[in-house]
Parts: structure tokens; C-alpha cells; sequence
């Protein structure tokens, strides 16, 4: 059977991390920096190790204000501090409540800049000790990574928009944002199958999260995947 993992932000307080935790095979854990705290971490990752959900560690920029999607210019050595931080927290919560944090995946303006910004990629990589890495197929966080010798994790975006480079289109110009939960599970079928990502992801933040999850993980499993996390 062909298999793919379903991920989500969870710990932004936001939507329902209960619901999504039973439908998603990993949660991208919000470490502080944008959104969450140590009690919401808690939560979710006591959870989320009572349901075998893989857990993994949500990296930002510090701007809670601006959840995360605001342009920083933030040197290396800044950016690697801020990365071992979140990851620390979260490691340290996680095996707490029983379980492990098994990946990083930047967030928000972080995640775009590291598709191609190769000194803000290695910022986050040098931050995050040897943990597989989540990101766009072609990133130069991936590329770093992979000539690491790290394990990498190509993901797609069933409920965003993609430009003709393979980046996600903006999310203040049009077609950014996919809302109807039966086009968003069309297209994770469409991603799964071109078998280039590894993993699907649902935004956690968007008002319909979990009936678009619920969509995406039933769509997957009727067209013939096993829905599993890919750790």
C-alpha cells in the first residue's frame, strides 16, 4: 500500500488540537516564538503521545505579534540561538509527557525564506542538532540538509495556492488560501500521488482545519494510501 503522512500546526491556539490530533499522523508543535506556551506544548504533546502522533518542533522568528509571517532579517548566529532554544523547550516537554521530538519544520515567513535563502537555512539547521527536517521539495533547507547527510521530508500544501516555481504563493495575493475542504483533500491526492512529498500538511490556524483533515485523510485512504507518519 502506498503511505503518507498528514501533518498539522497545533499549540497556536487556535483551532481544536484535540480533533486534529485524532486525524493527523504528525503535529508541527508551536515552540513559544510565534504562538503557544510551555502549557499548551504540554498538552499537546501529552496527547499526542497517548495517540501515537509523531511529534515535531514548529520553529519561528520571534514575533508573536505577527504570528510568525513577518519579514525579519535576522543574522546566523541570532537564528541558531532562536532554533535551539524552541527545540530545547520542546524536547525537554516531550519527554516529560513520554515522547520524542522527531523533526524541525520552520513556520510562517521562516518556512518561505528557507526555500531559498541558503543563509537563513543553515541558521536553522545548525539550531536544530541533527533532527529530520520538513520542507518545500527543491528548498535550499532540504538541499543543506540532505548534503548533511540529514533525513529530509518534502512536504505539500493541499490547502495553499503554488506559483510556477514551486513556492507558495503569498498569502495577501490571490489564490493563496484553498478553503473548501473537498478541493483541499482533491488535492492532497493530487500531491500524494505525484510522489515527490512525503507528507501533507493542513494548516492548523484556518478556521476549517479539522473538516478539511477529516476530508483529506478519508479522500487518501480511498484513493489507496495508508495514512501513516512517515518517522
Amino acid at each position: 500500500m502506498l503511505r503518507i503522512d498528514l501533518n498539522a500546526d497545533l499549540g497556536e491556539g487556535v483551532t481544536d488540537d484535540d480533533a486534529l490530533l485524532g486525524l493527523v499522523t504528525s503535529a508541527n508543535v508551536a515552540c513559544g516564538f510565534h504562538a503557544g506556551d510551555e502549557r499548551v506544548m504540554r498538552a499537546v504533546c501529552e496527547r499526542a503521545a497517548e495517540l501515537g502522533v509523531v511529534v515535531g518542533a514548529q520553529v519561528s522568528y520571534a514575533d508573536r505579534e505577527g504570528f510568525g509571517r513577518r519579514h525579519m532579517d535576522v543574522g546566523h548566529e541570532l537564528l541558531a540561538d532562536w532554533v535551539a532554544e524552541q527545540v530545547t523547550v520542546l524536547t525537554a516537554i516531550a519527554a516529560a509527557a513520554g515522547t520524542a521530538v522527531a523533526y524541525v519544520k520552520p513556520h510562517g515567513a521562516l518556512y518561505n525564506r528557507v526555500a531559498d535563502d541558503a543563509t537563513q537555512a543553515a541558521a536553522v539547521l545548525a539550531g536544530s542538532g541533527v533532527l529530520p527536517v520538513l520542507g518545500l521539495p527543491d528548498s535550499a533547507l532540504l538541499r543543506l540538509a540532505h548534503r548533511a547527510g540529514r533525513e529530509v521530508v518534502p512536504e505539500g500544501f493541499p490547502d495553499r495556492g503554488y506559483t510556477a516555481e514551486g513556492r507558495l504563493v503569498p498569502r495577501d495575493r490571490p489564490g493563496a488560501l484553498v478553503e473548501d475542504p473537498a478541493e483541499i483533500a482533491a488535492n492532497a491526492v493530487v500531491l500524494a500521488r505525484r510522489g515527490d512529498v512525503r507528507t501533507v500538511c493542513v494548516h492548523g490556524d484556518s478556521p476549517g482545519a479539522v473538516a478539511a483533515a477529516k476530508q483529506v485523510r478519508a479522500a487518501l485512504a480511498e484513493a489507496g494510501f495508508e495514512v501513516r507518519s512517515w518517522a
